[in-house]
């Protein structure tokens, strides 16, 4: 009797832990997140390709002693999130990923929950593509909680995986080269493929990015980088010239088509990525997400300083404030958070990590329906709000009207709209037109 009891009690144990490392897919917003966070209509497809982007220079293997990095050919494996028609019995995606550890720990490797479908048919349509960069050292599937999301709602996403040499120096300065020529390139060659195969409008085209994958995307989108700035002298050999501002190679650091600009704690500022004027190339409507306290990529010269000086772009900046960098990952995995190392590349310090996913992804769908899908009710959720979240109020709110309500906005209700009461607190959201052209 006691045996059997055991077994029964271990079984138990199992089928517990088996739940809790299940968990929720992030994509999949909670109880307390704004209007526009939940998914989309569609079920969500998910599928990886390889691309090969031809004779290019490896940073990496730069040799300090000639003066001469190599060539070679450069593959680049992508993840594709999209609307999908799942087959019956379909089961939905586990994602493997793995992201290094504090030295001398191996990667430690994790597993994240997902809705989408693994190698689903494209459900019928052409929708808009979304190209994410991550941030540097992290893994794609760590942004599943945006990637799926999207893809419900009627785009297709490509995240591509950078693969960076976190530990190595030389890492960075490759990052510095390949961010923005890999966003262009995988850009390029979406727009050709997917939509020759009618899958995407090829002239709708949305750049995403997170930290390192903030400052590619800003300069992928039209930013042009200062020749004479910390960021270029980081990268020897003369490597980086032909791309900077008038160089005869920049083009090939431009995306085309590109509709919108999203930057997620973007890098670049402090090391003065694009000099006073760089930015003003970025003519797109342009939403920046930052925390204040971000010692890591840092506030003032990054995020607020780009929307200072992104003049020609409708401009958003949507602030988080205490919040620090790591706004871009999803929540920890279980088997990240067996040391801060590792739990501090998903979590904030302050912010819970299912409240600022609600919320990102409020925004960024507002966002993109406006000016990519043309949705025009989705401006009174990102247009004309008053800035500071907590100052706002909705007066007139009905007795009867339920604890988790949206606010409508409209006259006499500055509540942000499509938040909760008593839900929109520590954030600001500043917006800019564009100035004219010179």
């Amino acid at each position: 009797m006691h045996k059997y009891i055991s077994r029964c009690l271990f079984t138990l144990s199992l089928l517990l832990a088996a739940s809790v490392m299940a968990g929720e897919p992030p994509s999949r917003p909670g109880t307390n997140a704004p209007e526009l966070a939940r998914l989309g209509t569609h079920a969500v497809g998910v599928k990886t390709l390889v691309l090969v982007d031809k004779d290019q220079v490896d940073v990496i293997a730069f040799d300090p002693k000639t003066g001469v990095a190599p060539k070679r050919d450069r593959s680049l494996t992508v993840d594709l999130w999209y609307p999908a028609t799942p087959g019956k019995g379909a089961t939905p995606e586990t994602y493997s990923g793995a992201m290094d550890a504090e030295p001398p720990a191996k990667p430690t490797p994790f597993k994240m929950p997902g809705i989408a479908f693994r190698n689903a048919a494209f459900a019928p349509g052409r929708f808009p593509l979304i190209v994410v960069s991550h941030g540097y050292g992290n893994a794609t599937v760590g942004m599943s909680w945006l990637t799926e999301n999207l893809a419900s709602k009627g785009y297709v996403v490509a995240a591509i995986r950078h693969e960076d040499a976190y530990l190595n120096p030389a890492g960075f300065p490759n990052a510095v080269v390949r961010r923005p020529l890999d966003i262009a390139f995988v850009t390029r060659e979406l727009q050709r493929t997917l939509g020759e195969a009618g899958s995407v409008d090829p002239t709708r085209t949305v750049l995403i990015g997170y930290s390192m994958g903030g400052y590619g995307v800003l300069t992928a989108g039209g930013g042009t980088l200062d020749p004479q700035s910390p960021l270029a002298g980081m990268v020897p050999g003369g490597i980086l010239a032909p791309y900077v501002r008038g160089g005869a190679a920049s083009e090939a650091m431009r995306a085309p088509n590109v509709k919108a600009v999203v930057a997620i704690s973007p890098a670049g500022g402090a090391l003065g990525a694009w000099g006073a004027t760089g930015l003003e190339g970025v003519t797109s409507p342009l939403l920046l997400i930052s925390g204040d306290r971000d010692r890591t990529v840092d506030y003032k010269s990054g995020a607020r300083t780009f929307f200072d000086t992104a003049t020609r772009s409708n401009r958003y900046l949507l602030t988080f404030h205490n919040g620090g960098h790591a706004l871009g990952l999803g929540p920890a995995p279980a088997e990240m958070k067996a040391s801060l190392w590792d739990e501090d590349w998903f979590e904030d310090p302050v912010w819970r990590k299912e409240r600022l996913i609600g919320i990102n992804l409020h925004f960024i769908t507002a966002f993109l329906d406006l000016y990519v899908k043309g949705d025009a009710s989705r401006g009174a959720y990102i247009n004309g709000l008053i800035e500071e979240s907590s100052q706002g109020e909705w007066p007139s709110a009905p007795v009867n009207t339920a604890w988790g309500a949206y606010s409508p906005g409209g006259e006499g209700i500055t509540l942000w709209k499509g938040f909760q009461r008593r839900h929109a607190e520590g954030l600001s959201l500043m917006h800019r037109d564009a100035a004219p052209a010179k």
